[in-house]
């Protein structure tokens, strides 16, 4: 599947801006990852830009509807890493493409949700803000902060390090982001 045609299932699926913001930052992250790793950049990208395209519509079936999609066209090892793309549901992370999912999703979420209350957005944020973010738990609360931990951890970083490959990887977009001052 090429990113064009994960764009307009994406389409299909989803309505909400916000939500289509986060998918695209995940893609973006997903991609840095990919090229990081020496993985394939399209697989990577398309996992990251559909891994919440069935939540907007159809939020207690997710993300079982776009696993079984991608099933159906023939993307198994899309639709496994999206099946796991929350360590609590039990699917196990087998393959890089697994565990980046998980290590890019609610992180990047998170960090773009610091970057909007910021003066300067995402420009010049580091990671010591965004650790310290971490622990106001009534700040975005709905994002898990023991699934920002093990993202990082499937991948063998500290957090730090996680944040700080994701900081230049949404800054680098910031003007399609919204995330300018």
């Amino acid at each position: 599947m090429d990113r064009e045609q994960a764009q307009q299932l994406l389409n299909e699926m989803t309505e909400s801006p916000a939500l289509l913001r986060h998918a695209r930052t995940v893609e973006l992250v997903m991609r840095a990852l990919a090229r990081h790793f020496g993985a394939d950049e399209e697989q990577f990208g398309v996992t990251g830009l559909l891994h919440d395209a069935d939540y907007d519509k159809y939020p207690d079936e997710h993300p079982n509807l776009i696993v079984k999609k991608l099933e159906e066209l023939g993307h198994p090892d899309i639709a496994h890493a999206i099946a796991g793309h929350y360590t609590k549901w039990g699917v196990p992370r087998e393959s890089l493409l697994d565990k980046c999912i998980v290590a890019a999703d609610e992180l990047t979420g998170f960090i773009y949700a610091a970057a909007l209350i910021r003066p300067t957005r995402i420009e010049g944020m580091q990671a010591k803000s965004v650790l310290k973010k971490l622990k106001t738990k009534s700040f975005a609360a709905s994002v898990d902060r023991e699934e920002v931990k093990k993202g990082a951890e499937l991948l063998g970083w500290e957090l730090r390090e996680l944040i700080d490959f994701i900081i230049p990887v949404l800054e680098a977009h910031k003007e399609e982001l919204e995330l300018t001052p």
